[in-house]
């Protein structure tokens, strides 16, 4: 499609009603342009403009970050002020696409974020009755995930970015997860022993302040996430598993089966064990036993796994004697994780699966690429985490 801009005659016809036309937004700065406004559309640029009765209209005094995050099946975006308020949060989950497929599908994800992002980060303004003329700094997740997920965040990130003349700032979704405790009302202060434990990853994280970690230890093969998709598949459950597992985990006896809680060296984690005790239990009952038993091999393999997170944590913040654990990431919303640690700062349940407001808040504590410097910047499909 063809933008032609206007003719001189129109320029001048229109020019002291509207003001300027800009060839870089291609779009007039219509007076009309308001908060909450149906028809909502994006001006980039920087020309005068007028609120919804005409009064002047002047960007925000305090800092704005736009967050963006497509790593993996969510598409999200943000609005989080410097000091840590979520003005803003929107998610549109794919989880619903693919639950047929019983796991994410990369290129089906990777589509569907180039539909949905435009349309979140518009939805992320309009909630926060901002603009993109409020906005101060870009945000985004650059890795670990799905590499075609990551580029559509990445690259509408950086046209947003450029188009208005902003920094950006690059950040590791892992990070991002340990800033979601950063926020407010009750933002963590460290150091603190950190367990992550996704869909994709399982680490033990020493944080020592906001603007990083170190590695501690980390899964051998599945992730604590996975264990529970895995195994909420091998149980005949719906998709995403760990919601699944949690849910029907509630209705049955955690101690009818003693599945095995793998003890590897060092601070390491190892879920496939227990992923094939599982497989061969359900292999050797019949379909109706298996269904009458579903809740109780569900509950017994959720406690194996949460028994494994919390030993080892208490292990690791034994050893670099630790006051506090955390606990962050998808797997931090288990009902049962949850309950075995009451003393520890838990991600509230709003950002335990991707969001951007995490994204968002860890950009707050690192430096921004300059303007148009980032233009190259490339996605990582996984980091050395």
């Amino acid at each position: 499609m063809t933008v032609r801009g206007p003719s001189e005659p129109e320029k001048a016809a229109r020019a002291s009603e509207h003001g300027s036309w800009s060839p870089r937004s291609r779009q007039w700065a219509e007076p009309g342009f308001a908060r909450r406004e149906p028809t909502y559309q994006f001006n980039w640029t920087g020309v005068e403009r007028r609120g919804p009765t005409g009064e002047p209209w002047f960007p925000r005094a305090e800092r704005l970050i736009l967050g963006l995050e497509t790593s993996c099946d969510e598409t999200a975006a943000a609005l989080v002020t410097d000091d840590g308020r979520i003005l803003s949060s929107v998610v549109s989950s794919q989880a619903e696409l693919h639950a047929r497929y019983g796991g994410v599908v990369p290129e089906v994800a990777s589509r569907r974020h180039l539909e949905l992002v435009v349309p979140v980060i518009r939805e992320a303004l309009i909630e926060a009755e901002a603009s993109l003329d409020d906005v101060t700094l870009v945000a985004v997740t650059q890795g670990p995930g799905l590499i075609g997920a990551l580029l559509v965040g990445l690259s509408a990130a950086k046209a947003l970015a450029w188009a208005q003349g902003l920094p950006l700032v690059a950040v590791d979704h892992l990070h991002g997860h340990v800033a979601s405790l950063f926020l407010e009302p009750d933002a963590a202060e460290p150091p603190f022993l950190c367990l992550l434990a996704s869909g994709g990853h399982t680490l033990l994280l020493d944080v020592q302040d906001r603007a990083g970690f170190r590695v501690l230890g980390t899964t051998l093969d599945d992730a604590a996430g996975e264990a529970f998709d895995k195994g909420a598949r091998l149980l005949g459950l719906g998709y995403p598993g760990g919601a699944e597992i949690d849910r029907i985990a509630r209705e049955g006896d955690a101690g009818a089966y003693d599945f095995p809680v793998a003890s590897v060296p060092g601070l390491d984690f190892s879920f496939s064990g227990l992923k094939t005790a599982l497989l061969y239990k359900v292999r050797e009952l019949p379909p109706e036993e298996l269904a009458a038993q579903r809740a109780d091999l569900a509950a017994s393999y959720q406690r194996a796994i949460v028994t494994a997170l919390v030993g080892r944590s208490r292990e690791a913040a034994h050893q670099i004697g630790a006051e506090r654990i955390a606990v962050v990431g998808g797997v931090a919303a288990n009902s049962e994780l949850r309950a075995a640690f009451p003393d520890a700062a838990l991600a509230p349940l709003s950002l335990c699966t991707d969001n951007a407001a995490m994204i968002a808040s860890a950009a707050r504590f690192l430096e921004g690429i300059p303007y148009a410097r980032y233009l190259a910047l490339d996605a990582y499909a996984s980091s050395a985490a």
